[in-house]
């Protein structure tokens, strides 16, 4: 059955639109990146893209040319039965692709060395510390330098390094911010390390992207970036607030499993209280002390 053109036309445009609203739910990630470290990230993304497509869209193209050119209907295709082998032929199909993992395998190596979560990024600016502690099912960031705390939500100076020390407090988890880098793991009794810099204003959405049980899904933080007087304004708020202190044992309470946890701040931090997080969660069963310090 004939189909009219004109209707055919109308459902492709209102399927171009279903697909471009569906879309623009979607985040832009690394590709709207808002720091070095996942501007780099991009780049590695479309530099490897770029070499793929020049294989696969020839590849395409190939493919459809020869099943046209020897279709049964074209008497100038040679066809030869006998042939077997081809040394320029054989150089041809096994270049192409080994040059292309050289290329590919080039840019990972040189971005798994220009981008590596431990090093430190360059900056005039003095780079800062947050710890970061993951637990069920929620973020909790310390700021040893401010010595306050938050839970759920981030904020950082517009343009200054943060060195993120990242540990969990249970099961394995995984600390991303997509717009400013790399994700890494936050594992119990570990202390990984993570560098990033926001060196635009503004709020970004972070996550946990290891599956950690039931509340894995309300594991969601914003960051946000600041200029560094509205950072201090953060800070001399937080301290001014009515909270408690967070010690071992208000720790060990907030710790406590639960879901869509509101933001909230500590105005003061027990020195050292993230070592000892560490320790407590990477001490041999029968060697953790109730406060939890190695015995």
């Amino acid at each position: 059955m004939l189909r009219d053109p004109r209707l055919a036309k109308n459902h492709a445009r209102f399927a171009c639109l279903g697909l471009c609203v569906v879309l623009s739910a979607c985040e832009p990630g690394i590709l709207d990146p808002a720091g070095p470290i996942a501007a780099g990230e991009r780049s590695i993304f479309f530099n490897s893209l770029a070499v793929m497509l020049a294989i696969v869209v020839p590849v395409i193209i190939l493919a459809f040319a020869f099943g046209w050119w020897f279709r049964a209907g074209n008497t100038r295709a040679r066809h030869l039965p006998e042939w077997a082998y081809s040394g320029r032929l054989e150089l041809l199909v096994w270049s192409i692709p080994a040059l292309a993992i050289m290329f590919l395998g080039g840019i990972a190596w040189i971005g798994s060395h220009d981008l590596d979560p431990p090093k430190p990024i360059a900056s005039k600016a003095r780079t800062m510390t947050i710890e970061v502690v993951a637990t069920d099912w929620k973020w909790l960031f310390l700021y040893p330098e401010q010595g306050i705390a938050t839970i759920n939500r981030l904020v950082v100076p517009v343009g200054t390094p943060v060195k993120f020390r990242i540990t969990s407090a249970g099961v394995m988890n995984s600390f991303f911010v997509p717009q400013l880098g790399s994700q890494i793991y936050a594992m119990s009794g570990m202390d990984s390390t993570l560098h990033l810099r926001a060196d635009k204003a503004g709020r970004y959405r972070g996550l946990s992207a290891h599956y950690s049980g039931e509340g894995f899904a309300d594991m969601n933080f914003f960051v946000d970036a600041v200029p560094q007087a509205s950072f201090d304004r953060f800070v001399a708020t937080a301290k001014g607030g009515q909270g408690k202190t967070l010690d071992w044992n208000e720790f060990i309470a907030m710790a406590h499993p639960s879901r869509n946890v509101r933001p909230a701040s500590y105005p003061r931090l027990q020195p050292g209280l993230y070592d000892q997080i560490v320790m407590k969660n990477g001490a041999p069963e029968g060697e953790k002390a109730k406060d939890g310090r190695e015995q």
